[in-house]
């Protein structure tokens, strides 16, 4: 059975690009194009999914709130966390979260690389 992800970004461009590189690969994606829809999908179907994946700088509900939702409704749901803007920053304390933060651009390689290593290793832990 493939993995589900939940993959977040305000960039529609962006977000369907990403969402293709994960279903070419095997893995099953629902795409938010906001946090709040994000978060609305958490609600119905929450537990269905192995990994969010979700940009840190959008304009209803920016990454932080909604991984902090996300944590409430499923606190085992592991998380990547990306970023173009204000990356270093910003990204350094989405670590706080416990969470895993990729750059953008990124290469597809080390995309996958990491979205593999997270789903992995929170799939050892359950």
């Amino acid at each position: 059975m493939p993995k589900k992800i939940l993959l977040t970004d305000d960039s529609e461009p962006f977000r369907r690009s990403v969402a293709v590189i994960l279903v070419e690969v095997g893995y099953e994606v629902a795409e938010a194009g906001t946090g709040n829809e994000a978060l609305a999908q958490l609600k119905t179907l929450g537990l269905q999914f192995d990994l969010l994946i979700t940009d840190l700088n959008m304009p209803d509900m920016d990454g932080l709130q909604l991984m902090t939702e996300a944590k409430r409704i499923d606190p085992d749901l592991p998380v990547i966390a990306m970023s173009g803007s204000f990356s270093g920053r910003l990204l350094r304390f989405a670590t706080t979260f416990g969470v895993a933060t990729i750059e953008k651009p990124f290469k597809r390689g080390a995309f996958l690389d990491l979205v593999n290593s997270v789903i992995e290793t929170h799939s050892k832990i359950f």
